[in-house]
């Protein structure tokens, strides 16, 4: 078999499957292979479902050989991140109080990967309730990076990034409510997709508790993959209304009249910030790198100024968002955040607590500073169809689990960054709701990959997705697998 299964895409692989290349159980098997492998010095996917598997391919290869295929994704191992509820396979959101929890019934996204003919094997780690920027938890333990098993894969789509970066699944589900696809997929070397919010349904996701039907404001559920054109296929299966809301349809400009890089007016926002998180010179000389060679090839690139102050997106951010995961807390946990909440001071952890577990006054106080922001945004996008914008301060970090997140510091160049912050770029952007595409811009000095968040407006998914195709193409950037295991 010519096709290389820890490089090749999704798109690749269905392609190979539909004509034959290769079976849906051969490509399976292959999988599974690579994973006993590469898998135990990684601990990136943590609980598997191979016998159900098994038979999904049989019935797979036997629906090819009848000229039959349910979908875009007919036959292809896949595997989501552990916050996705699974139909008879645990999903823990790495929750010692969930280690038992089997559903009885899939999450709507993951539903529609299987309408769609994926086959899931297997689940990918991730912290505990999808509340870290690194991933470990009680449960699985951590999961180390491909590139280097002494740093982390970042958080909480940790285990799902490091999958795909390291050949164990061509296309993974992750989910994200400040920067947990973006972050991961900029530290492992990755695609990721964080869609415009509301587009893909949330149902399903573990925070909120399991079974609930409420769809969190700023979290979404998305790709991470190892191109663009895989991110387009697998948002275009998932998206769509929720099933009591079937009287809308969602029609989006797919950007079919964009066929050249210079028709692209692309933004720059490397410079603002520095006063609330620096960028790593390393960082930053990738990304300017990129930025060059988009200019080079012929986009309209010009640095600009944020339309909302950085500090402002991100205590927004802070504010609305610190209640959603506070949603997921166990009750004890719950009410000794509160009890913090009511200590005197400003102590990083104390405003976390406060942020947590806030009335609902204070959100929708927040939630109306994010209405003028999102106004804001969308004045600025009628001078630029893209921005570019840093993922985080570095690249990936060694492991510091050690220590509670309140404590941590993010060295950017020696200049000690609390590891809350770092995420600024993320909690910003994502505050406002806007679709995110982050590229892999290269390699640092020390061989470790470097992303770039590409946004674009509130509900411009798939032009956003056209337009990063034109920027990876005149950047001349692709995936890079890491070094051989």
């Amino acid at each position: 078999m010519d096709l290389n299964i820890g490089t090749a895409t999704a798109n690749d692989l269905t392609h190979a499957l539909k004509t034959g290349e290769i079976s849906s159980r051969e490509l399976l098997d292959e999988l599974l292979s690579r994973a006993d492998r590469v898998n135990p010095a990684l601990n990136a996917i943590v609980a598997w479902d191979i016998d159900r598997a098994r038979l999904a391919a049989a019935a797979a290869d036997e629906a090819t050989a009848k000229g039959e295929a349910t979908g875009p994704l007919h036959g292809l191992p896949m595997t989501v991140k552990d916050v996705w509820e699974t139909e008879g396979l645990v999903t823990t959101s790495g929750a010692p109080a969930l280690a038992d929890h089997v559903p009885q019934q899939d999450a709507i996204a993951v539903a529609r990967l299987k309408e769609a003919g994926a086959i899931i094997f297997g689940k990918s780690n991730t912290p505990m309730y999808a509340g870290d920027w690194q991933t470990y938890n009680e449960i699985y333990g951590r999961t180390s990076n491909p590139w280097d098993v002494s740093r982390t894969t970042g958080g909480s789509s940790g285990g799902a990034a490091a999958a795909v970066a390291a050949g164990l699944t061509p296309l993974e589900l992750g989910s994200d409510i400040g920067g947990s696809i973006r972050i991961p997929a900029h530290y492992n070397g990755v695609y990721g997709l964080k869609p415009s919010w509301g587009i893909v349904p949330l149902r399903g996701h573990i925070p909120g508790p399991p079974g609930s039907l409420v769809e969190v404001d700023v979290g979404v559920g998305g790709p991470i993959a190892r191109s663009v054109a895989d991110l387009r296929t697998a948002l275009e299966v998932m998206a769509g209304p929720l099933p009591e809301n079937s009287a809308w349809r969602l029609h989006l400009d797919a950007g079919a009249e964009l066929n050249d890089v210079s028709q692209l007016r692309v933004g720059t926002l490397f410079d603002e910030g520095s006063d609330v998180v620096p960028i790593a010179g390393d960082v930053r000389a990738s990304l300017d790198r990129f930025a060059s060679r988009l200019a080079d090839a012929g986009a309209r690139v010009q640095a600009t100024r944020l339309p909302v102050p950085l500090i402002d997106g991100f205590r927004v951010w802070r504010d609305i968002t610190l209640p959603v995961i506070g949603l997921g807390f166990p009750q004890d946990e719950y009410a000794a955040m509160a009890e913090l909440a009511k200590s005197a001071g400003d102590d990083p952890m104390i405003e976390v607590a406060r942020a947590a577990t806030s009335s609902y006054l204070s959100w929708m106080r927040a939630t109306e500073l994010r209405q003028h922001q999102r106004v804001a945004w969308a004045e600025f996008f009628g001078q630029f169809d893209v921005v570019l914008a840093p993922v985080m301060p570095t690249v990936a970090f060694p492991h510091d689990t050690d220590r509670p997140l309140a404590e941590r510091l993010i060295d950017v160049d020696g200049v000690g960054v609390p590891h809350f912050a770092a995420a600024a770029w993320c909690g910003a952007i994502g505050a406002a709701l806007l679709p995110v595409v982050t590229l892999p811009t290269g390699l640092s000095p020390a061989g470790l990959p470097v992303g770039v968040q590409v946004a674009g407006p509130f509900l411009s998914d798939l032009r956003l997705l056209r337009a990063a195709e034109l920027l990876e193409s005149a950047a001349e950037v692709t995936f890079m697998p890491p070094p051989a295991d």
